[in-house]
């Protein structure tokens, strides 16, 4: 199955190791010292200009299984809310 993280980008379920609210994962300086790494390092990928609400930590299976960050302007709730209607589907 796979995530639809908005703007036609789409992650496999299977690799995603993490979904992460923005606002609150941000206010640790580990985090904003993982991300800025991320992006110099080319593993940050933004979805959307709009204003980010979540980020979805995965393995990328075509790039060695490098972890990469998919920046996303959907929430964490919904991005779950995607998640848990593919399981739903998948059952019947």
């Amino acid at each position: 199955m796979y995530l639809h993280a908005g703007n036609n980008k789409i992650i496999r379920q299977r690799t995603i190791i993490g979904i992460f609210d923005m606002d609150n994962a941000t206010v640790s300086a580990a985090t904003k010292k993982f991300l800025v790494s991320a992006e110099k390092s080319g593993r940050l990928q933004t979805v959307n200009e709009e204003l980010p609400k979540s980020f979805i930590l995965y393995t990328d299976e075509k790039d060695d299984n490098k972890a990469k960050i998919c920046i996303s302007q959907i929430s964490t709730s919904s991005l779950l809310s995607r998640i848990r209607k593919n399981e739903r589907n998948r059952l019947f």
